[in-house]
């Protein structure tokens, strides 16, 4: 039997976020802790985890609310930096949160500090540039009914 070829192949890392959005066109953004930027609900591809079962489960443990995102929107590869390496970012169509469901975000206190609804423009400026262009690429293939390829949040063709 011989040894998987795969194993010693490059791994990247991987990001899946959902977009959430209001009535009134607004996507819901959350403060963390632990750095200045604000983000998409969401957070890390664990080893082993689809990028989908991801973002439940981020959704799950950053607002306390399950729910089962649409389709993809965005694929974003974000090249590596001197801190970080290259990786793949997706964000998936959570569509408009009801009353019900706004009532019931919990927020993990030792991991988000707030939560917001926000124009993009807004967003724009409490997201990082990188993350502001991914979340408006987000909201416009939400809009379009189509899904987007990005690199460093900007589209690739």
């Amino acid at each position: 039997m011989s040894a998987d070829y795969t194993a010693g192949l490059p791994g990247k890392r991987m990001g899946a976020g959902v977009l959430f959005t209001d009535g009134q066109g607004r996507a819901l953004i959350v403060e963390p802790v632990y750095k200045p930027d604000w983000e998409i609900p969401g957070g890390t591809v664990e080893a082993g985890e689809s990028p989908y079962a991801a973002a439940v489960r981020e959704v799950e443990e950053e607002l306390g609310l399950v729910v089962r995102p649409g389709r993809l929107l965005v694929t974003d590869w974000v090249p590596p930096r001197p801190d970080r390496t290259d990786g793949l970012m997706t964000v998936f169509d959570g569509g408009v949160l009801a009353a019900d469901q706004v009532a019931r975000i919990r927020l993990p206190a030792g991991e988000l500090r707030g939560w917001a609804w926000c124009t993009e423009a807004e967003a724009a400026g409490r997201l990082s540039a990188l993350l502001a262009r991914r979340l408006s690429a987000a909201v416009e293939a939400q809009a379009a009914g189509t899904a987007v390829y990005l690199e460093n949040g900007f589209p690739a063709a």
